[in-house]
C-alpha cells in the first residue's frame, strides 16, 4: 500500500502541474507571452527567403557572365569583378542563429551590395553589344536576374518589417517584462540600413529588340 502511494505521488504532481500549465496557459498568452518567440521565428523565416533569393542571384551568374564572355570576351576586368564579387558575396553567411551579430551582418551587406555594383557594370557594357542583347540566352538570364532583383527586394522589405517588430517586442510592454523575466538571452537581430535598402539594382532594359 505504501509502494502504491509513492508511486502515485509523481503522478499526482504531475497531473497538478498540467492542470496549472493549462490554467496560466490563457493568462501568459493575453500578457504577450508568445509575442516575443513569434516575432522571432517571423524574423529567421523572413530572413532564410532573403538568404534564397540572394543564393538565387548568384545561381544565376556563372551563366551570365559565359554568355557575355561569348560576344564580348575582352572585356575582361569587367567579367572578371562579377566573378570575383560573387565569390566574396558567397563566402559570408549569416544563418538566421547569428543575425544579432553587427559585424557578420555588415560584412554581408557590403559583399551583395559589391556584387549588385558589379552586375550593372555588367549590364552597362552589355549595351554596347546589339548581337548580344538579341541573344535569346542572354535574355533568358536577363529576365531571370530582373526576377530575382524584384524578389530580393521583396525578401528584404518583409525582413526589415519582422526585424522592427521583433526588435520592438524586447522593449516595448508587455512583452518587455517576459524579455527581461524569461528570454533573457534574445538580443535584437541586425536590420539593412536606409542606404542599403535604397540601393540601385541593376537596370535590365527589354526595349532594344533589334530594331533594324
Amino acid at each position: 500500500m505504501n509502494h502504491a502511494f509513492i508511486r502515485a505521488v509523481p503522478d499526482f504532481r504531475k497531473s497538478i502541474a498540467i492542470l496549472m500549465l493549462l490554467a496560466v496557459a490563457p493568462l501568459l498568452s493575453a500578457c504577450g507571452y508568445n509575442t516575443i518567440p513569434t516575432a522571432e521565428e517571423n524574423a529567421k523565416a523572413a530572413w532564410s527567403e532573403v538568404l534564397n533569393q540572394y543564393q538565387r542571384r548568384a545561381d544565376l551568374i556563372p551563366n551570365l557572365v559565359e554568355t557575355v564572355k561569348g560576344y564580348a570576351a575582352h572585356e575582361k576586368d569587367v567579367l572578371e569583378s562579377v566573378v570575383e564579387a560573387r565569390a566574396k558575396a558567397t563566402q559570408v553567411t549569416v544563418s538566421p542563429e547569428t543575425l544579432s551579430d553587427p559585424n557578420a551582418f555588415r560584412q554581408f551587406q557590403e559583399n551583395q551590395a559589391g556584387l549588385t555594383s558589379a552586375l550593372s557594370r555588367l549590364l552597362a557594357v552589355v549595351e554596347n553589344y546589339p548581337d548580344l542583347k538579341a541573344n535569346q540566352n542572354f535574355l533568358a538570364l536577363q529576365a531571370q536576374l530582373e526576377g530575382t532583383e524584384n524578389r530580393i527586394a521583396v525578401a528584404r522589405r518583409d525582413y526589415i518589417q519582422a526585424v522592427r517588430d521583433y526588435n520592438l517586442s524586447l522593449k516595448t510592454f508587455p512583452s518587455v517584462l517576459w524579455a527581461n523575466l524569461w528570454f533573457t538571452s534574445n538580443e535584437p537581430y541586425q536590420n539593412f540600413s536606409v542606404e542599403e535598402d535604397k540601393l540601385k539594382v541593376p537596370t535590365v532594359d527589354f526595349g532594344t529588340k533589334s530594331g533594324g
